[in-house]
């Protein structure tokens, strides 16, 4: 595996991403690393998007899915959608797909390494808990944590796409 094999999917807002791009900027490389920050809105028009930050896509309109996590946020839906519109992009050569939030720093050398270390061609999802005590209370300590970026092989990811927005539907009181 390496770099050139990895999509990054990095969830961000167009309100704060000025300020919190500087995480991203630590470990992206220009015409090396590939992905975009999903934004949930078109940035300001009188800035100037830096070149030294992953280029940016914004995130489909979320509005029609309904939503009544008590203890979540509704952006949760577009964040956990990130994975569905990376993938849509049909881009070639893409073995791994890592998500991460707009201030998760990664060390890639280390994340090709762990990476190396599965098939691909299987469905591998790739993460841990969080950091956050809470967090992990709220997700009963099953699921990897988008703060410290998770990667979903291919094929996990070709699965995973055709149901999400059903499982999205369905389990609208949960996602948060």
């Amino acid at each position: 595996t390496k770099i050139s094999h990895v999509l990054f999917g990095i969830g961000g807002s167009s309100a704060t991403w000025n300020t919190r791009r500087f995480y991203s900027e630590l470990w992206w490389r220009q015409n090396t690393t590939r992905g975009f920050v999903w934004l949930d809105k078109e940035p300001p028009i009188n800035e100037t998007w830096p070149e030294t930050s992953p280029p940016y896509k914004v995130s489909a309109d979320t509005s029609s899915f309904k939503y009544t996590c008590w203890y979540g946020s509704r952006s949760a839906i577009r964040i956990a959608r990130i994975l569905k519109e990376s993938f849509e992009l049909g881009l070639d050569n893409v073995r791994w797909f890592v998500m991460g939030d707009d201030d998760t720093v990664f060390f890639t050398d280390n994340l090709l390494t762990v990476l190396s270390k599965y098939d691909h061609n299987q469905m591998y999802y790739i993460g841990g808990n969080s950091e956050s005590v809470e967090q992990d209370v709220i997700h009963f300590y099953t699921m990897a944590y988008g703060g410290g970026g998770f990667a979903i092989s291919y094929p996990l990811a070709a699965e995973l796409v055709k149901i999400l927005d059903g499982c999205i539907d369905r389990y609208f009181s949960s996602i948060s």
